[in-house]
């Protein structure tokens, strides 16, 4: 199997392994997607976050295949950084899909168990990211991770995307 069908093989599983369970499965296990008390205007914005947060999470996913030539599972890592599409804006635009997905449907169902489980899972991944991600990526990268930390902030987005300097030539 070639390196891109190992990666988008690799891709489609961690899909339905992490986000999969954690935007969809735990909250079906939280709210049984029985609703509370909702507000149509509520419902209206929850309805496109959850429909922004599946697109964005869709193409980091792709992206992960396409540019970073692995997957987003840490035991399956890139081999290039990824830093294209709405990663020129923000550094963790998956992890803020997935926030976004679980504050949409609490939004839809007026299920306030879903906010604090929004809060519970953005704490977990900011840990993570700090502890495990940057580390790693800064030894995997180097200065280009470092360029990239530097100019592209990690949660919330840049209003103009940034653009990598070309690696100089010899």
């Amino acid at each position: 199997m070639r390196s891109l069908e190992r990666a988008a093989v690799g891709t489609v599983a961690f899909f339905l392994v992490a986000p999969s369970v954690v935007a969809g499965v735990v909250p079906w296990l939280l709210t049984g997607w029985e609703s509370g008390r909702t507000h149509a205007g509520g419902q209206a914005i929850g309805a496109v976050l959850v429909v922004v947060g599946a697109v964005v999470l869709i193409d980091a996913f792709v992206r992960f295949v396409r540019e970073g030539r692995g997957t987003p599972a840490p035991v399956a890592p890139t081999e290039h950084l990824v830093v294209g599409g709405l990663y020129r804006y923000v550094r963790n635009p998956m992890y803020v899909a997935v926030v976004a997905l679980i504050l949409g449907q609490a939004l839809v169902l007026g299920r306030s168990v879903l906010y604090a489980y929004a809060a519970t899972v953005w704490a977990t991944v900011a840990v993570f990211v700090r502890t495990y991600e940057e580390p790693t990526l800064q030894r995997q990268f180097g200065g280009a991770y470092a360029s990239y930390r530097r100019n592209v902030p990690a949660w919330r987005p840049r209003l103009r995307p940034w653009h990598p300097e070309p690696p100089e030539q010899n």
